[in-house]
């Protein structure tokens, strides 16, 4: 019951400071702010939902770009066959992703460690060659999915109504990675990281908890990718499986921390803002060097990451 209610409380809060960010967005009153704070909370759903498999459970996983794009072709299918709701598209977006991580589990998850990243990967090149080879979700030459300028029904900007859904998509991330880590099935996803030989000697029901991981990390993947055409406007293979997403994916968590959900949201933060800048400054064909660069420094220096570095020194109370 108290976990339940911390949990509660802990959800409130997040609605609470989304609130706050998006008043302050508004506040603003420039639509550049949405669009490079749009793909900053992307990329802390991607970030949460690639430490649910990788950082709690173990298993690194190279084909976030095939549950992103999985999400967002499901959009385009729909856009073309019959146009729906954007959240209902998240929902279904969630829906399809999941299913394909809970198939992916099933046929990989007796894989392990470097061959597990592998299935991923080839998970992912299997999926974008078929795509291209889709003429109804537009193939190689792609598609064009073209947003209405404001909300019908509503004088809200359409920008600032997809910003605010991956706004309530990165509450609902967080919370659910934070509800994991603190429950029985957290403890058994790290059972399986810490030793899963040992975990399975011990009755630990690896094979079950790693396809829940794999479904929950596949769906909240998906609820990311959904949203992704309208705000793009015209989606293509190479948009949609860009390796970006598979990078800062990995690079996020490894950055903040793998073993805490508040490790991805903190380098989620660090690395989507950063990358903003640059964008805006230099140039974007830098950023995956800029990631690069700052993974192996912090692979050196902190190879758990800021969280792990801050951590102890908060517990000791030193400066």
């Amino acid at each position: 019951m108290n976990s339940a209610i911390r949990s509660g409380r802990f959800a409130l809060a997040c609605i609470l400071v989304a609130a706050v960010v998006f008043a302050g967005a508004r506040a603003v009153g420039n639509d550049y702010v949405f669009f490079a704070g749009y793909t900053v909370l992307q990329f802390i759903v991607l970030a949460t939902a690639w430490n649910i498999l990788g950082g709690y459970t173990g298993y690194v996983n190279f084909g976030t770009a095939a549950f992103f794009a999985l999400g967002a072709y499901a959009t385009v299918f729909f856009h073309k066959f019959y146009p729906l709701p954007v959240p209902v598209l998240v929902a279904i977006g969630a829906a399809v992703s999941g299913l394909v991580g809970l198939g992916m589990g099933y046929l990989t998850l007796r894989l392990r460690g470097a061959f597990f990243a592998i299935a991923t990967l080839a998970l992912a090149v299997v999926l974008q060659t078929l795509v291209v080879n889709w003429n109804y979700v537009g193939g190689s030459r792609g598609a064009y999915v073209i947003r209405p300028a404001e909300v019908p029904g509503l004088s809200l900007p359409y920008i600032q109504y997809l910003f605010l859904i991956m706004l309530a998509l990165a509450v609902i991330a967080i919370a659910t990675a934070r509800s994991i880590e603190r429950s029985k099935l957290g403890y058994g996803f790290a059972t399986i990281r810490d030793d899963e030989l040992a975990a399975e000697a011990s009755g630990v029901p690896t094979l079950r908890l790693k396809l829940i991981a794999t479904t929950l990390s596949g769906a909240l993947m998906g609820m990311a990718g959904a949203p992704f055409p309208y705000y793009i406007g015209y989606l293509q293979p190479s948009s949609a499986f860009a390796l970006e997403y598979a990078v800062n994916s990995i690079a996020m968590p490894m950055i903040g921390g793998t073993t805490s959900w508040i490790g991805p949201l903190v380098g989620a933060l660090l690395m989507g803002t950063l990358q903003q800048v640059t964008t805006v400054t230099i140039s974007s064909a830098v950023n995956l060097l800029i990631v690069g660069l700052l993974l192996v420094g912090f692979v050196i220096i902190a190879p758990n990451g800021l969280v792990g570095l801050v951590r102890p020194r908060l517990r000791s109370g030193r400066p």
